[in-house]
């Protein structure tokens, strides 16, 4: 459902079932987006004439509006849905709100959304020409943050052979957890690590999801290369998971102590918002080893890389560039 005949993206829903070259293609070509932040005119003309509609039934600040600049600065014209306001708020239904938009000429819809599924739901009931890109839904998926985080990893350690990753925290209600797993996998990493409670992080996590599952903090984080840290989904628990967030911190919170059981040179990530004094110290968020702001500054990069590739403008690049990603993309 997300290639076209040729192989090319045409939806990113989920990284399941994606090759490791695809993925690094991802990578390359985001790694082209970055000089775009440099420039006088932070645009380039990629999508010039396109319309992408953002369809965020759920809340959200950092996702929304990186894709939002991301969709700008590929020179799109932006369609923000206020679902508060919107017609499926006054009970239309998803499709006919979608049918609706598709008559405005739309040709992207970035969809994130409470209930898993709902963007392949989209996905497949949109027609032939619009693309779907998948900014978080339920528990189940959101790619375009795992696949950010997979270039901040790659900024940072050059490749991801013989790499030791730890996911610390609410791993069950984690989509990202699931596409950073996916994706670390698929990129050829030597191990990753769950770490948290048995509450949040199953025993079945290691045959269903392909990690190592630590429950004790310090045995966990030994000898680490990056260390990613997940925020608690107190959204989405429907029971005690947790005693309280002191005694969560005081068994699974990162200090910097702790922090001294990992490599010398290890990373330390977080897909935001950081609760501090929950999931980590403000040294450690604050910390030299912290990579969290160019995380941020990461996903514009991801996501136009995403968008121009859903949308069809890759050729044009490549057209432009000779077949190969340009050093600069504002060169085009």
């Amino acid at each position: 459902m997300q290639l076209d005949a040729q192989g090319n993206l045409k939806h990113f829903l989920t990284l399941d079932g994606l090759e490791r070259s695809l993925l690094t293609d991802i990578l390359d070509r985001a790694e082209g987006f970055l000089g775009v932040a440099r420039q006088a005119v932070k645009k380039v003309p990629l999508c010039r004439g396109k319309i992408i509609a953002n369809l965020f039934f759920e809340t959200s600040t950092r996702t929304r509006t990186t894709f939002e600049l991301a969709a700008k600065r590929l020179s799109a014209d932006v369609l923000n849905l206020n679902i508060s306001t919107s017609a499926t708020a006054k009970g239309e239904t998803l499709l006919d709100t979608l049918r609706n938009l598709e008559a405005m000429h739309v040709d992207m819809f970035v969809v994130r959304h409470a209930d898993s599924g709902a963007a392949h739901f989209i996905a497949t009931h949109a027609a032939a020409p619009v693309a779907v890109i998948n900014a978080g839904d339920g528990c189940y998926s959101h790619p375009t943050q795992a696949m950010l985080d997979m270039f901040t990893i790659r900024a940072h350690k050059g490749g991801f052979e013989g790499l030791t990753v730890a996911i610390i925290g609410d791993v069950l209600h984690s989509r990202v957890a699931r596409s950073q797993i996916t994706a670390l996998n698929t990129l050829g990493v030597a191990e990753v690590r769950a770490i948290g409670p048995s509450t949040l992080v199953p025993a079945r996590s290691e045959e269903a999801l392909g990690v190592r599952v630590f429950h004790d903090l310090r045995a966990g984080l030994r000898g680490v290369d990056v260390i990613i840290l997940l925020r608690l989904q107190h959204e989405r628990m429907d029971g005690g998971f947790l005693p309280s967030e002191h005694e969560y911190f005081h068994l699974f919170g990162l200090t910097d102590k702790r922090l001294g059981l990992a490599a010398p040179d290890a990373i330390v990530m977080h897909p935001g918002p950081i609760n501090r004094g929950v999931e980590m110290d403000s040294s450690v968020a604050d910390g030299e080893r912290s990579v969290i702001l160019e995380q941020v500054s990461n996903g514009l990069a991801v996501r136009m890389a995403v968008m121009s590739m859903c949308i069809g403008t890759q050729n044009l690049w490549l057209h432009a560039a000779g077949q190969q990603p340009p050093a600069e993309v504002g060169d085009v």
